[in-house]
């Protein structure tokens, strides 16, 4: 851009429109006349008002720099030219163009919707390099922001027709800026190492690739030391302060170098600690003895900070809610003791005036509301706030940080109670997918909306699938019937199980379990904390075998299942699936006392929970039974915003009927589909039914000798030929502790939350299916007996004749009981039986399974994502583990 003063010849006009104005009477320095060439857009007219220059005046040198300034300072021309010739002034101007387009080129870690509100240039506007030079500046602030301070941005101008251009700017976004090295000068008390692991920022590090703290941000910077101060006051260090905090960039300009210079000073101990009060319900006897730091201690602030934040609160308790509590400190250099008076200054006793909820769109108030502890005319009490605040966090459908601020009303003594909630996806679309030895890939989906039409009622409905079960279930409840806090639900359901066993290598069905039924459920409040709930329960239970495979051959036509007479044989299906057989119906009548207060329900950091439940089979039906359990858990927050939970549970199932025909056939009281059961995911580290008591077959092939020949040996077959099948227990046991991990910002941000774990259980006490004799023996079917030629051998009326072939029971090394077949009959012959096996008895002890791990919830983009890997330390034979699990799902 560029202006020229110009005297002598006239030159002709080559504007599209000149301004023509009269002369005046003519003299050597006096403007006769001005003109204006090159306009396009703007009108002579209003080009001449932006200077001040005009006809009659005397043309000098300096007023005509004065108005070339004048014209550029409007940042409308690219070039401006005033000649005189004569006193006739010419002005020559060159606008600047319209803008057609901006455009972003090389943007890739910011997108194009957070970089164009920085941009103040628009299309249709005139370009100016002042504008296009502070949106550069903005660009380039919005990257050192994110962390890249190496980022440049070249603007470029692409002339079009009609004097417009496209503006783009290329943007080199460059490294993300990181914290190579952090250095501390002064601190002698206390290790760099140690200082560094108080700051939020960090050092680049490898390891950080999830964690943004190693980003340079100023913000930050400004924040560590606030947290330095905090540190040293904690420890007792009152003067400490931080000279300088300087950080400088790498000559690359890839990194910071931050250098802080600290004095810490001398290390004080508490002094004289008491407390005045102007309160009439606070005495300085009563609450003196119970301030937290005596002297002597070694001085603490933030101790001093939790103390004032109590003694408002047991002021708040009381109904004061603007009580103000000023510590006073003497300072002794001398003695470098820390005197402190607490003053609690006199205040009025306040009372509810209103209760203001903001921020719901979707949620009804009075969902809310309810949640309250106190009611509009109620007098203050914070502990109620505090717990109201907590209950509407346990719904949740709001945000986790939720608080009811507290505001002056319209009087001294009135208070308004607002709760500014920011709703939440409520809704959740849980997919999982897993691996078992006995289901291979297993999938599950479920549905679940726990603010149903806006009125916390709750809809959600699961689907499982896999190659052996299905499932379907449907539940509503209604937390607050006809606005009353008496909670009533229903669920529907019905379960297809399918199990399997091999045959010569090939999967089949054993049986299946058909169930479907339905529960109904009511809850009432006894007490803040303690609650009572009450369920009836309707189900249908119908198991089969394939009669094919497992019934016997009554008429000895060698086909099983063909006949009328044909039944479940125990010495083929096992005990626990003939005793499994049949149809029955449960109808079950259940209460539970709840015990509640866990400050949050859904991610609870405090508090405790117990739930003791009873459940009672035999009001009609076929199934009779008692059923006890009991579950409790206990959360504290510990070493700052660590997450200790330890929980345990366990039941037991009392049988009300007598099943067994006999004593010592191994048939339980109680039937198989009623027994408790243990694995993933009650007890990580472990399958789906992985732990307890099972039956174990193991299909078998003749044994050979070096010739080839067969002998009376049978060889187990492991590659993968198994049934693993869980029978359950009557009673069970399982805890569990976890210490979930705090991480810094950037994995919060990500939604990161880690957590180890042990856990421990058990299931046991079943009857035997199988009697526990060396030399039993049993009959096992039969096989059709032919001659030597290899012709069948016929009885007296010409029809085929069988031999009956033995099985024997005996007791392996683990005390296991074995179940096996002749491999060959009397002759030598291979036993021609398809379903040769072992089967082998597991698990029956209370003797403790342990497994340890760790796992990580991650708020992922698309859901939430469980991980858990989890290793068993101990187990018992038989057990089957599992090292890895996963559960994805989303919200909506």
């Amino acid at each position: 851009m560029c202006g020229t003063i110009l005297g002598g010849m006239a030159v002709p006009s080559q504007a599209q429109e000149t301004t023509q104005v009269a002369p005046a009477v003519p003299s050597a320095n006096t403007i006769t006349s001005i003109v204006v060439n090159g306009a396009q857009r703007l009108e002579p007219t209003t080009v001449l008002s932006y200077m001040q220059l005009r006809v009659g005046q005397t043309y000098t040198q300096e007023s005509a720099d004065q108005a070339l300034k004048d014209l550029f300072e409007t940042e409308l021309f690219k070039d401006v030219s005033i000649r005189n010739n004569q006193g006739a002034v010419i002005i020559e101007v060159i606008e600047n163009p319209v803008i057609n387009r901006i455009l972003l080129e090389g943007n890739k870690r910011i997108k194009e919707d957070k970089i164009y509100p920085e941009i103040r240039l628009a299309p249709r506007q005139i370009f100016t390099r002042s504008k296009v030079r502070a949106d550069v500046a903005r660009i380039i602030e919005l990257y050192k922001r994110k962390g890249r301070f190496a980022a440049s941005v070249e603007p470029k101008m692409v002339q079009l027709d009609q004097n417009r251009v496209d503006i783009v700017f290329e943007i080199n976004e460059g490294p993300k800026s990181k914290v190579q090295q952090i250095n501390i000068i002064g601190n002698e008390e206390f290790s760099d190492g140690k200082l560094r692991g108080e700051m939020v920022t960090k050092q680049s590090r490898f390891y950080r690739f999830f964690s943004s703290s190693d980003t340079y941000d100023p913000d930050r910077l400004a924040f560590d030391q606030q947290k330095l101060r905090q540190f040293y006051l904690t420890e007792g260090y009152a003067d400490f302060r931080v000279i300088s905090a300087v950080a400088e960039l790498t000559p690359d300009k890839r990194d910071f170098i931050i250098t802080y210079v600290v004095e810490e000073g001398e290390r004080y101990k508490f002094g004289d600690v008491a407390v005045e009060s102007e309160i009439r319900d606070f005495t300085k006897e009563f609450l003196t003895p119970q301030l937290p730091m005596k002297s002597g201690d070694f001085y603490n602030a933030k101790q001093v900070e939790d103390t004032v934040e109590r003694l408002s609160e047991t002021a708040g308790l009381f109904g004061y809610a603007f009580a103000d509590v000023r510590p006073q400190f003497t300072r002794n250099k001398d003695t470098l003791t820390m005197d402190i008076l607490f003053q609690v200054a006199e205040s009025d006793r306040v009372y509810v005036e209103r209760i203001d909820i903001n921020g719901n769109t979707l949620t009804q108030d009075k969902v809310v509301r309810r949640e309250f502890r106190l009611n509009e005319g109620d007098a203050f009490n914070s502990f109620q706030v505090k717990r109201s605040a907590n209950r509407i966090k346990s719904l949740g459908f709001f945000q986790e940080e939720l608080e009811i601020e507290q505001k002056q009303g319209s009087a001294p003594d009135r208070i308004i109670l607002e709760a500014n909630v920011e709703e939440r996806a409520t809704g959740e679309l849980q997919l999982s997918a897993g691996f078992s030895s006995v289901e291979n890939f297993i999938l599950q989906a479920s549905v679940r909306q726990r603010n149903f039409r806006g009125k916390g009622q709750e809809l959600r409905a699961s689907v499982s699938y896999s190659r052996f079960s299905q499932s379907i279930e449907l539940g509503f409840t209604e937390p607050y019937l006809f606005d009353r806090n008496i909670a009533v639900g229903a669920d529907v359901f019905r379960r297809d199980l399918n199990s399997f066993n091999f045959v010569n290598s090939n999967r089949e069905t054993t049986f299946e379990q058909l169930t479907t039924g339905f529960q109904v459920r009511a809850g009432v409040p006894v007490t803040e904390y303690l609650s009572a709930s009450f369920r009836y329960g309707l189900s249908q239970d119908d198991v089969t075998l394939e009669p094919s495979l497992f019934f016997s051959d009554s008429n000895g036509d060698g086909i099983r299942g063909n006949s009328a007479d044909d039944t479940c044989d125990p010495l083929v299906a096992g005990r626990y699936l003939c005793d499994a057989i049949g149809s029955r119906t449960t109808s079950s009548l259940g209460a539970s006392l709840i015990y509640d207060d866990r400050d949050n329900r859904i991610r609870p950091t405090r508090g405790q929970s117990i739930v003791g439940s009873l459940d009672f089979a035999g009001l009609g039906g076929s199934v009779k039974y008692l059923r006890g359990r009991l579950n409790a858990s206990k959360h504290w927050r510990v070493l700052g915003d660590f997450v200790f939970s330890v929980s345990g549970e366990g039941g037991y199932i009392h049988p009300l009927e007598d099943r067994s025909s006999t004593p010592g056939d191994g048939i339980d009281d109680v039937r198989l589909t009623d027994r408790f059961f243990l694995g993933e995911p009650q007890i990580r580290g472990f399958d789906i039914r992985g732990v307890g008591p099972r039956i174990v077959r193991s299909a078998t092939i003749p044994g050979l000798d070096t010739d080839g020949n067969p002998i009376n040996e049978i060889v187990e077959v492991t590659n993968g030929n198994q049934t693993d099948d869980a029978i359950g227990g009557r009673a069970y046991y399982l805890g569990r502790a976890e210490l979930e991990i705090p991480l810094g910002s950037g994995a919060r941000e990500l939604g990161l939350r880690p957590s180890i774990f042990v856990d421990v259980g058990a299931v046991f006490n079943v009857v035997q299916p199988l009697l526990l004799t060396d030399t039993q023996t049993q009959s096992f079917g039969t096989r059709q007996i032919f001659d030597g030629n290899g012709d069948p051998v016929l009885d007296g009326d010409g029809n085929a004749t069988f031999e009956t072939l033995p099985q024997f029971l005996t007791v392996d090394t683990d005390g296991a009981a074995v179940k096996t077949f002749d491999a060959v009959d009397a002759n030598g012959n291979p036993n021609p039986i398809a379903t040769n096996f072992t089967e082998r008895f597991f698990g029956d002890s209370p003797s403790p399974r342990v497994s340890v791990g760790f796992g990580v919830n991650w708020n992922s983009p698309f859901g939430p994502f469980r991980i858990d890997i989890a290793k068993a330390l101990l187990k018992e034979p038989g057990d089957d583990t599992k090292l890895f699990t996963f559960n994805v799902g989303t919200q909506f």
